[in-house]
């Protein structure tokens, strides 16, 4: 498990593969001496947490870093499980998504008809 913590600069819109996976990604702007624009996604239940973001939230994510091989490239993600604002104390918005602590990460089986 990993954390960071940023304000939200980008979510895109929830997208959906002919298999039903779906994922929604979000870029968070990291607030260390040399800011840095990191994209996460969320896939499955997770992406009711992305919905109730807006642009400029401080949050903190808990994430899980996963890999994959397809066509001998290699992939890495940052799949968040967990949103909350920075503050450490859950906002009402993001504890409605169910905040839990446990990974529910989906695996790399979902990933079969994506080309990542």
């Amino acid at each position: 498990m990993y954390e960071m913590v940023g304000s939200v600069k980008l979510i895109e819109e929830t997208q959906t593969f002919a298999s039903g996976f779906s994922k929604r990604e979000f870029v968070i702007t990291t607030e260390d001496k040399y800011p840095q624009d990191v994209k996460f996604e969320a896939t499955k239940e997770k992406i009711e947490q992305v919905d109730r973001l807006k642009e400029g939230d401080h949050v903190k994510v808990s994430f899980n870093i996963r890999g994959n091989e397809y066509k001998g490239r290699y992939y890495v993600n940052l799949q968040a499980w967990k949103i909350e604002n920075a503050g450490g104390e859950v906002s009402p918005a993001l504890d409605a998504a169910g905040g839990d602590s446990a990974s529910g990460g989906g695996n790399l089986d979902d990933l079969e008809e994506s080309p990542f």
